[in-house]
């Protein structure tokens, strides 16, 4: 399919799943366990019906807002996603620079293969850096440090990685990097010859923040070892206020399902939260992140700026996230899929296609600024069928 063609989500996923070696498409598109929470943000996201208006004028329609005290184009900020640079080569400088030609803000994940500083280098414009919490305070006071260096603006914290919810696929597909050798690997590499290509001219092969970083550590065998022992089981909301001791910076907390610690949140002075559940790739019997994203932006939201992450592959769904009380949303598989379809060109195409839905969306809703969203848009869903 042409990209040009593309005219969903959906349609660059498909060209994806082409282009990319299994192990790292159902990376990037599975769940954990048996998937039940993947399966319901994206199910609860299409329980919520809109309410068409007409008779308004929607001439002019307003995308523009902040996001963590920055301005952004619209209400979107790519996610960190770990492991970018084996959907397409240099896949995280790609997407960067996609997301600032588009005026939004790129996040990069510790688990990326371009390094802060290949990144930094590659852009003109400062960027967000995903830190997980490591056991060696060494390792993360040094990421910290390095994330200054690079100019990040601002510092996401996932709490809900503090242990690896188990992916069924990646343990059947032997998914390490550089990928494992079995033969069923080495078959399907063998029919993605433009993904051999790009990944052959990236600049790296493997984990860019972690290798030569760790003492000890040759090779990405043993760095695969140390990352599955790191994970810190003990981090707390004390961690927290370490992390802004050295920051000093705008925070994100990622990870939020639960009333108690959105206000955990608030009292720890975090600039923002993430209404959370890793997209289904940690406990898979998470609610989904729609169904408490209203009680969340309720209790807190007067107090601290709440985002939202999971599900999200239209702008329709970003307009359902806006309305139950998000200031803007996270968008990660859609944008991985286009990365994985086409690199950059295909990154700009997935901020292209929720841009247009969402357009669409609030002017059929009757609504001209992503900043005056609000519950009026969505059917309640006890008159939803009603006839």
């Amino acid at each position: 399919m042409n990209l040009r063609k593309a005219t969903s989500i959906d349609d660059l996923r498909a060209m994806a799943e082409r282009k990319v070696p299994r192990a790292f498409f159902q990376y990037g598109d599975h769940g954990s366990y048996a998937q039940r929470t993947l399966r319901a943000n994206r199910d609860d996201l299409e329980l919520l019906q809109l309410r068409q208006r007409i008779g308004i004028d929607v001439s002019s329609i307003d995308l523009a807002t902040t996001i963590a005290g920055a301005p952004a184009s619209m209400p979107l900020v790519l996610a960190p996603i770990g492991l970018c640079g084996m959907q397409h080569g240099d896949g995280e400088i790609l997407a960067a620079r996609a997301a600032q030609t588009a005026g939004i803000p790129f996040c990069l994940s510790t688990m990326s293969i371009a390094s802060l500083e290949d990144v930094d280098a590659a852009v003109d414009k400062p960027f967000w850096f995903q830190l997980y919490v490591m056991r060696d305070r060494g390792f993360v006071r040094d990421m910290i440090a390095r994330a200054k260096a690079a100019k990040v603006s601002t510092l996401m914290v996932t709490m809900d990685f503090n242990m690896l919810g188990q992916r069924h696929c990646d343990i059947k597909n032997g998914m390490t990097v550089p990928l494992k050798v079995t033969l069923a690997n080495l078959v399907d590499v063998a029919t993605k010859p433009a993904w051999v290509t790009s990944v052959l001219r990236g600049k790296r092969k493997t984990f860019g923040n972690l290798s030569g970083r760790v003492a000890g550590m040759a090779n990405v065998n043993s760095l695969g070892v140390w990352v599955s022992k790191q994970f810190d089981p003990t981090l707390n909301w004390n961690d927290i206020a370490w992390i802004r001791e050295q920051w000093g910076g705008p925070i994100v907390i990622k990870g939020v399902l639960d009333v108690q610690d959105a206000r955990e949140a608030v009292k720890a002075g975090v600039t923002s939260i993430v209404v959370s559940n890793h997209g289904g790739r940690q406990l898979d019997a998470a609610p989904s992140t729609i169904s408490v994203l209203p009680q969340i932006a309720d209790a807190v939201g007067s107090e601290i700026e709440v985002l939202f992450d999971g599900g999200i592959r239209s702008g329709q769904d970003v307009l359902r996230a806006l309305a139950l009380g998000a200031r803007s949303c996270l968008l990660g598989r859609a944008y991985i899929y286009g990365l994985g379809a086409a690199g950059q060109a295909g990154v700009t195409r997935a901020i292209e296609i929720i841009r247009g839905e969402l357009v669409t969306s609030m002017g059929l809703t009757g609504t001209t600024s992503v900043n005056h969203v609000s519950k009026d848009i969505i059917i309640p869903r006890a008159t939803a069928f009603r006839s």
